[in-house]
């Protein structure tokens, strides 16, 4: 089926989990896609990603729920620790009372495992083609059709392109034009080891951040208990992004030396470190240029501090695909349905991660001591209320 006006396959500029989500949802309303991915080979870097209910929601949506679902550990807490005194703050019970107010679980997956859901059944589908080697670099488009200029000088025509391209969106510089991203100053290592070198008195089945002055680590169980995942942030002023660059073992502890002991020997217990230099972006409303859309990070980059930056493209995917199945014949209106809606939820992400950063990952002395006694005293009740409005549906508004 071509849907309506769309007579056009729509162009998705970017194969990530993104960019894979939206075909795989428009696939779903009978609507054709192209994927134009850059890379030769498609794949996902990283590990582990934590799944919030939300996420849930939109796998179910998109038809890969019972796939996802048969990937992810399922933990019982979201569990925060204070890394100078290795004193539990407080912490969310993600059981049964959990899944039954948000209709399912909290779970952490790897990023690959996730990535192979989406890849096949994009592959699966007869109405996703998935093209590597075909970076857009930029587009032109009339009343009737938009075309993707790929970097090796073809190009390729569609009714609309979304641009899920990523922190770095080619797409984001004609649409938007507001420059490079933030650079945060803070710097993520991370590292994936086998859970038998895991400390045994470590070993939970939990989210757990240990909280510092200027630093942090994650740590949680990926792949069934084979591996852990560990994440460690140090706020340590650094002015250039970097991604995914090899570091000594050495170099990871140099911003953890504050912390207590116990908290350090979990790093110690890391091997093949890479180190990413975090970067955001403020919020923007301005998300179409016609018969082009942002999508994901290309339209809301975020730090990593709400642990929602993969639920909020998954929910784009959702949204962008409902609005075109029930807009067919008029893309302006469908594409500005989807930026209403998703505009405000993402910029209340994005504004909450640098806040959480500040105020509960990072902060030393007297302001750490606040955090404490704020976040200690409230029950896993208390904190089903305050996430209601995140985990309680998948963003989509009544058309």
């Amino acid at each position: 089926m071509a849907a309506g006006g769309l007579a056009r396959p729509v162009l998705i500029a970017g194969g990530g989990i993104g960019g894979l989500a939206v075909a795989l949802g428009l696939a779903q309303k009978g609507i054709r896609s192209i994927v134009l991915e850059r890379s030769a080979v498609l794949g996902e870097t990283g590990a582990g990603i934590q799944l919030g209910p939300n996420a849930f929601h939109a796998f179910d949506h998109l038809g890969v729920g019972e796939a996802a679902r048969a990937l992810a550990v399922y933990i019982d807490r979201l569990r925060l620790m204070d890394a100078v005194s290795a004193e539990e703050i407080t912490h969310i019970d993600l059981r049964d009372a959990f899944r039954s107010r948000f209709g399912n679980p909290y779970a952490v997956v790897h990023r690959g495992d996730l990535y192979g859901v989406f890849l096949r059944a994009c592959q699966a589908h007869h109405l996703v083609e998935l093209r590597t080697g075909s970076e857009v670099a930029s587009y032109d488009q009339d009343g009737s059709s938009v075309t993707a200029r790929l970097t090796a000088g073809n190009t390729v025509t569609g009714s609309l392109l979304i641009g899920a391209d990523g922190l770095w969106s080619n797409i984001r510089k004609q649409v938007v034009g507001d420059g490079p991203p933030r650079v945060s100053g803070h710097t993520t290592y991370r590292s994936v080891i086998p859970t038998e070198r895991m400390p045994e008195d470590l070993r939970w089945n939990a989210a757990t951040l240990w909280a510092g002055p200027k630093c942090h680590i994650v740590h949680y169980p990926l792949s069934d208990w084979k591996v852990f995942n560990l994440v460690v942030t140090y706020h340590n002023d650094a002015p250039e992004p970097v991604a995914g660059k090899p570091v000594p073992d050495s170099e990871v502890m140099h911003g953890f030396h504050h912390v207590h002991e116990r908290a350090q020997n979990i790093i110690r217990h890391g091997k093949d470190w890479k180190l990413w230099v975090l970067c955001d972006r403020d919020p923007v409303d301005k998300w179409i240029d016609g018969r082009v859309a942002l999508l994901g990070d290309a339209a809301h980059p975020m730090m990593q501090y709400f642990a929602q930056g993969a639920c909020m493209a998954l929910e784009d995917a959702v949204c962008l695909s409902h609005m075109l199945d029930a807009y067919p014949d008029d893309h302006a209106t469908a594409l500005e349905h989807y930026r209403t809606q998703r505009v405000g939820r993402t910029a209340r992400v994005q504004l909450e991660s640098r806040a959480i950063g500040e105020h509960i990952y990072h902060p030393a002395g007297v302001h750490a001591h606040v955090r404490n006694a704020i976040m200690g005293a409230k029950t896993s009740e208390d904190y089903y209320n305050h996430l209601a409005w995140l985990y309680g549906g998948t963003g989509l508004a009544a058309v």
